[in-house]
């Protein structure tokens, strides 16, 4: 399983979860987890997904995103869980 971290954070607006996990689902990407919360207008939310069944690669899936940064104005960053778990790795 190949496993990334997906970050989304931004002033808060309607169907921000949804857009984000329709392009993933697009991508066959499988959401493994997902935590989000709004903090005084501002939306963070926390992915854990699997990039085993994306026709594409990393970069090809961030490159999908991009469009979804520009319409919402969100913060979207993607990172692979194994560099992820070993920065934080005491």
């Amino acid at each position: 399983m190949k496993k990334a971290l997906i970050s989304v954070t931004g002033l808060d607006a309607t169907g921000i979860i949804a857009r984000v996990a329709t392009c993933l689902s697009e991508l066959n990407v499988n959401i493994l987890d997902i935590s989000q919360t709004i903090l005084g207008g501002y939306f963070t939310m926390m992915m854990i997904v699997d990039l085993s069944g994306a026709p594409v690669d990393f970069d090809g899936i961030d490159r999908a995103l991009q469009p979804i940064r520009e319409e919402l104005k969100m913060e979207i960053h993607i990172q692979r869980m194994d560099i992820f778990d070993a920065m934080h790795r005491i």
